[in-house]
């Protein structure tokens, strides 16, 4: 009996405050009013910050000019494959009735492009892209190696889909005068793209350093050659590759590709008045019953001129309204009863 209640007693824990469960606490009491109190300023917070979000991004001025069928002959053009090296251009004029004050964007927008298949997402290489072995194209079937098994690079479906039409915007001052809106093409892409996902495998001569590679298929130029203009911005930091690499979540999508330099007549933004977007047209999208646009449009604090996020919370605030209410009746015809208990 001995050495059994010593045994028992060693496998007791120890008498710390601890092990004895006798620390001190708190044990939150949650009363009626203090949670409907919490349910009403939640749901208070929430339906202000909807109606600010929804005034802010209804303060946008956005204008948005679908070219696919005004640009028709150069869509046909495009459909067909050979005609890859003849260039197609078009002119559409409009006009901008209010003037857009400050920083002004211009996006281009594609309807009906799945960025977001998993093939297509897959069909890169990172490796590649941040400058580490440039001939590294495993994951990027079916545009992973040329004709004569010339790694290609930027190598992948993504790459090879970019986004190739140019769009120059001009100012018609009058029947005679057409300004070019200086734009800018830096600045555009995420910091964290440009500056750590998307390297250059060196500073030095990109022609000999992509040596014994071989451009994309759908590319009419190498990629240390995507910008003439700036000797910088190319290879795989040029920003309008970075833009379209980052894949959109929907086929209905914009991407950020100029925004305005306010010089000259533009210090203030785009003056109200004619204009016209003289297009060169490169993309195809009649071919899978798709469709491109063009947008000009301001920002605000809480961003564009999606309502998306507004509405969001101003539904989360109208449910927990709801709720805050439903619960009140609840508690009040409750508390309303009197309770009976029977006599012993």
């Amino acid at each position: 009996m001995d050495s059994t209640s010593q045994i028992c007693q060693s496998r007791l824990p120890d008498g710390t405050a601890l092990k004895q469960q006798q620390l001190p606490a708190y044990q939150l009491q949650l009363s009626a009013t203090k949670v409907l109190t919490g349910f009403f300023i939640t749901g208070a917070f929430c339906l202000g910050m909807g109606i600010l979000l929804i005034l802010s991004a209804k303060s946008t001025k956005e204008i948005e000019i679908n070219y696919t069928n005004i640009c028709g002959n150069c869509a046909k053009l495009r459909e067909n494959a050979i005609n890859f090296d003849k260039e197609c251009t078009c002119s559409i004029p409009f006009y901008l009735p209010e003037a857009m004050q400050g920083n002004v964007y211009m996006y281009y927008k594609l309807y009906g492009f799945y960025q977001n298949l998993y093939p297509y997402i897959l069909s890169r290489s990172n490796s590649q892209l941040m400058g580490r072995d440039i001939k590294d194209v495993g994951n990027c079937a079916p545009f992973s190696k040329s004709h004569n098994g010339t790694p290609i690079a930027p190598c992948g479906a993504i790459a090879n889909s970019i986004f190739n039409d140019t769009i120059i915007l001009s100012y018609n001052l009058n029947s005679s005068i057409h300004i070019k809106v200086p734009m800018l093409s830096s600045g555009i892409a995420w910091w964290t793209d440009k500056n750590i996902k998307f390297q250059n495998p060196s500073l030095n001569n990109l022609a000999s350093t992509f040596a014994g590679t071989a451009k994309p298929p759908y590319w009419p130029k190498p990629v240390y050659k995507l910008d003439e203009e700036d000797s910088v911005n190319n290879g795989f930091i040029n920003e309008d590759f970075i833009v379209w690499m980052r894949t959109a979540a929907f086929p209905t999508f914009k991407k950020l590709y100029r925004r305005l330099s306010r010089i000259q007549y533009f210090t203030e933004g785009l003056p109200a008045g004619n204009y016209s977007f003289n297009i060169t047209y490169n993309f195809p999208v009649t071919r899978f019953r798709g469709e491109k646009s063009v947008v000009l449009s301001t920002l605000t604090w809480s961003g564009g001129s999606s309502l998306f996020l507004g509405l969001t919370y101003t539904v989360t605030g109208a449910v927990t309204w709801l709720a805050s209410f439903s619960m009140m009746a609840v508690h009040l015809m409750l508390n309303g009863r009197k309770t009976v208990f029977p006599q012993q």
